[in-house]
């Protein structure tokens, strides 16, 4: 089995359970903006990116998208669904995406063998809870420029920034203020009144940081 540097599965299981995962899994490829599942979908198994970006998202209020989270390379899909076998949320490819598949009742018995990986399963779990809580704590006790200014924060952690320093990635404004929990419009006047006082620079549709300090000072609310 080549192992991908990225894969979570492949990092933490144990080098003779390789093979059997090798006949188990499935490589799949989403272009951008495909589905890879939907929220009351029936929970079939897990997934494991290895390249690409994906957002982690669900219906709000108003039938408004909700971000919850942005995906990428060494990440796992699905385990939202454990308890119930359905997906609560959805997931969508930004780019191209290459990811593993195994279904739930292989990954299972792949647990119950590699302690290893069931270990970082649990830490992963948990960072996952610790990073939900956070969020819905900054949602409620932050404000909306705050909101705004953590997210592209984030952002730019998960994306990077290209050459020139603008965060690289292709997402829509619509996207950004779906992950900040406010409106478009809300987004559109924090962005511009910012790029008036030199905070950050705008250019179409990508955002450069350029006072990183006064940046991160907004995120305090």
């Amino acid at each position: 089995m080549k192992i991908h540097s990225h894969c979570f599965l492949c990092q933490h299981c144990l080098p003779e359970w390789r093979l059997l995962i090798d006949t188990k899994a499935t490589i799949h490829q989403y272009k951008k903006g495909e589905s890879i599942f939907r929220a009351g979908e029936t929970l079939n198994g897990f997934y494991f990116i290895h390249e690409g970006n994906v957002k982690i998202h669900k219906k709000w209020k108003n039938n408004r998208d909700l971000i919850i989270k942005f995906a990428g390379p060494g990440s796992v899909l699905g385990h939202r669904g454990l308890s119930d076998h359905v997906h609560p949320v959805s997931a969508t490819a930004l780019n191209r995406v290459t990811l593993c598949f195994v279904d739930a009742d292989f990954f299972a018995t792949t647990l119950l063998v590699n302690h290893e990986l069931a270990h970082q399963m649990v830490l992963f779990f948990a960072s996952e809870l610790q990073k939900t809580e956070q969020s819905m704590s900054n949602m409620v006790q932050m404000d909306v420029k705050s909101r705004i200014a953590l997210s592209l924060l984030d952002i730019s952690n998960v994306f990077g920034t290209d050459q020139e320093g603008f965060i690289n990635s292709s997402l829509s404004k619509q996207d950004i203020a779906s992950y900040a929990g406010t409106t478009y419009e809300s987004l559109f006047k924090t962005l511009n009144e910012w790029k008036d006082k030199a905070i950050i620079d705008l250019s179409e549709k990508k955002i450069k940081i350029i006072d990183s300090r006064k940046f991160k000072e907004l995120t305090a609310g």
